[in-house]
């Protein structure tokens, strides 16, 4: 049901889904008002937003699903550390086990994660493994967890993860991502649509990122806002559960199956394949799904004729080795911004903006 509720909103409306989209728009009416409404409370200070000391970049997006947020963030984090910032990433933990309060997952002294990823969400378990000497907190008061990263772990720049409808922490930065081959949907809201909020909500957005434009050039929905792209792509190795680093030419003459629990598993499996690899059957789970006993049954039996597992990062900080018959790898995704080198011009330009106040 999921999937095809998925298809129907990213497609342009057509004879066949309109008395469908015709139905599920007072809906989106109302709930499109709601979030005007939420956004207008905060802009004339009715609902407060709190200011925080040190410079706030948030990375997040209009639509539901997945747009690429996890490793522009890892991105941004690499280049910041990199610098010798200390930065935090911010995260609400979605998938995860934690309900309130504040989690630190990592406190950015080089150990990495401080907690399991079942129970602080995959994403910020995998941007504290992949960035041992960054802060990573989970926080559903967003509020709350920038305040202990400051106080607690001395952060010196804060990263929102997917804090674009986050209004109640405010940023110097706002980047919105956008999906380069869907990046509207149909153009409705919630539920007639994929928006979280109206198109007209990207003015508060300073930059633009069209994620996944692997080749498409499509052009930006809003011309007036300033753009970069960027092109995801597999690593030329894999990792193991345990680690262990093994080249794709290695896997020659060997069948594997896919799985992954991601928003698009579709553009993972294709990648896979344009690698040479011999992919004899793919598995799409549930985005941030947790790794059952009727899961792994699953898997189980899709390995009688394979020879290995591929999955993503993602997915693979929740399992172990001993889950699995049979070797398990992680494909490893990197990132090609456009123009090289301008998204961290950006935010070398807002660090040094902001403490020259």
């Amino acid at each position: 049901m999921k999937q095809r509720w998925r298809r129907f909103a990213e497609e342009p409306l057509h004879a066949a889904t309109f008395l469908l989209w015709l139905f599920l728009l007072p809906f989106s009416l109302v709930y499109g008002a709601g979030q005007r409404l939420r956004a207008c409370l905060y802009r004339s200070g009715v609902l407060r937003s709190y200011r925080a000391p040190q410079p706030v970049i948030s990375v997040g997006n209009l639509t539901v699903g997945g747009t690429g947020k996890t490793p522009v963030v890892d991105a941004i984090v690499r280049h910041l550390v990199q610098r010798g910032e200390r930065p935090a990433v911010i995260s609400r933990g979605y998938g995860g086990k934690f309900r309130r309060g504040v989690a630190v997952v990592s406190r950015g002294d080089g150990q990495g994660p401080l907690l399991p990823s079942l129970f602080c969400g995959d994403e910020p378990f995998l941007l504290a493994r992949r960035n041992p000497r960054a802060v990573v907190i989970v926080a559903p008061q967003r509020s709350a967890g920038v305040k202990a990263a400051l106080r607690d772990c001395g952060a010196t720049i804060i990263l929102l993860d997917d804090g674009f409808q986050h209004l109640a922490v405010q940023r110097d930065l706002d980047i919105l991502l956008l999906d380069a081959g869907r990046p509207l949907g149909n153009g409705s809201v919630l539920p007639a649509g994929l928006l979280r909020e109206p198109a007209a909500a990207h003015h508060r957005a300073g930059l633009c990122l069209l994620t996944r434009d692997e080749g498409l050039a499509a052009p930006s929905p809003f011309a007036t806002l300033s753009t970069l792209r960027c092109r995801h792509r597999l690593a030329g190795e894999f990792v193991s559960l345990d680690g262990t680093v093994q080249r794709i030419k290695d896997f020659s003459g060997q069948r594997g199956v896919a799985f992954a629990g991601i928003a698009n598993p579709t553009n993972f499996f294709l990648a896979l394949k344009a690698l040479g690899l011999e992919i004899i059957d793919t598995i799409a789970l549930n985005d941030h799904a947790d790794f059952s006993a009727e899961t792994l049954k699953k898997l189980d039996q899709a390995s009688l004729n394979a020879d290995f597992f591929v999955t993503t990062e993602k997915d693979g900080v929740k399992l172990r080795s001993s889950d699995l018959p049979l070797p398990c790898f992680q494909a490893l995704l990197e990132l090609e911004f456009a123009p090289v080198g301008k998204l961290e011009e950006i935010v070398d330009t807002l660090l040094t903006r902001t403490r020259m106040l």
